[in-house]
């Protein structure tokens, strides 16, 4: 079954699917005008975080009326952020199709300890059947969920009268999916993800309705300080204007801000959204003239653009057990990984055995081009192996 090793190598083999790759042409000296040794609250700091959000405003198309603040720790503080500060005025569905949409569930029902909760899950590579989400309740879900490169098809599903709050993880669809703003009330994402900017800082967007329940409920809980968006019951209204509750790192804040010219140079969100389908499609045509692999998600309506999963189709190695077949596609990673033409592009942990592709719009088409035949080099490979493995 051995095939020939090929003969084009990516440019970059950065597949990950967070921390992703930076944008086409980034070096280090794109960074030499960080205010570095320089208080984030100093004029220049706090100029730099504005232009960082303006920027976000720009590109995304965020309406005027929602805010857009910097906030810590990655997407993970922000939808935390957003849990703990806007939840319990009223009943909670949460839609869970991957691992971090399932751990909302659990912040929400183990942590919050929230008692009417109503909790809408579906198997990786498929969805929830969106059309029976109750919006009269308060709504948790992933846009685009990472590990199971599965996404909501559009916001037809939320009311436009509805009656609760629309809280949506964003991370892995901003930049490359377009955003429904008038049906999302909280959106988060981190910088790490289709820009591929540096980790540990998150993005909060709030619509008026989010603001409104921010100064009229008061939590049951205690709220740790970084957590803390009202003050006297009134919105910080600093942190979205670049006074961040914690310090930053102007180093990050430079790279995001080069991240979002760039996206501006190319000609914005549309431009984004274009570089990510043309990367999909790519291996789209790959998997259909390719018998020992299948995309998770079945259905094309539901398939991301950013995070795509693949699964082993092959009959000898579906029929294995699961830890063989965790194996197997352990192995087929690591002989990528090993050649140097893909890095980190084995499943998420908690996901189906197979194999996780970003091509958010920072990774060149010709790079996934280039990485194909070599996923059918390393599949005959690892196959060859397969007593071993097994």
């Amino acid at each position: 079954m051995t095939i020939a090793t090929p003969g084009l190598r990516p440019v970059i083999p950065h597949f990950s699917s967070g921390p992703c790759a930076k944008r086409p042409g980034w070096s280090l000296q794109v960074l030499t005008d960080a205010a570095l040794g320089r208080s984030h609250r100093s004029k220049i700091g706090k100029a730099k975080l504005k232009r960082a959000i303006d920027l976000t405003r720009e590109v995304l198309k965020i309406p005027a009326a929602y805010r857009i603040g910097i906030v810590p720790a990655s997407d993970t503080g922000a939808v935390e952020m957003a849990l703990w500060s806007l939840l319990g005025a009223r009943p909670v569905t949460v839609l869970a199709w991957e691992s971090f949409g399932e751990g909302w569930v659990t912040d929400i029902t183990k942590q919050l300890k929230l008692k009417d909760v109503g909790v809408m899950q579906a198997p990786y590579g498929e969805i929830p059947d969106l059309r029976s989400v109750d919006m009269s309740t308060d709504v948790v879900f992933t846009w685009n969920g990472t590990t199971s490169g599965v996404r909501v098809p559009n916001a037809d599903w939320i009311a436009d009268d509805r009656e609760g709050l629309t809280i949506c993880d964003a991370t892995s669809a901003a930049f490359a999916q377009p955003l429904d703003w008038p049906k999302l009330d909280v959106v988060t994402f981190s910088w790490q993800k289709v820009l591929g900017g540096e980790a540990a800082h998150g993005m909060l967007i709030l619509s008026p309705r989010a603001v409104a329940r921010l100064e009229s409920h008061k939590p049951a809980w205690p709220l740790p300080k970084i957590f803390r968006l009202t003050k006297g019951g009134k919105l910080i209204e600093g942190i979205f204007e670049g006074e961040t509750i914690n310090t930053p790192s102007m180093l990050c804040v430079e790279d995001y801000i080069d991240a979002l010219q760039w996206a501006k140079s190319i000609g914005g969100l549309k431009a984004l959204i274009a570089r990510a389908d043309a990367n999909t499609k790519r291996i789209a045509q790959w998997i259909a003239r390719t018998p020992w692999a299948e995309f998770l998600a079945r259905d094309p309506a539901i398939r991301s653009n950013t995070s795509v999963c693949l699964k082993v189709a092959d009959p000898g190695i579906t029929r294995l057990p699961a830890d063989q077949q965790a194996a197997f596609a352990k192995s087929l990673a690591a002989a990528l990984e090993k050649e140097g033409v893909a890095y980190d592009i084995a499943n998420y942990r908690d996901a189906p055995a197979g194999l996780r592709i970003w091509c958010g719009a920072t990774v060149e088409e010709r790079d996934i081009e280039a990485l194909l035949p070599w996923l059918d080099w390393a599949f005959a490979k690892t196959h060859d192996a397969l007593p071993k493995v097994a």
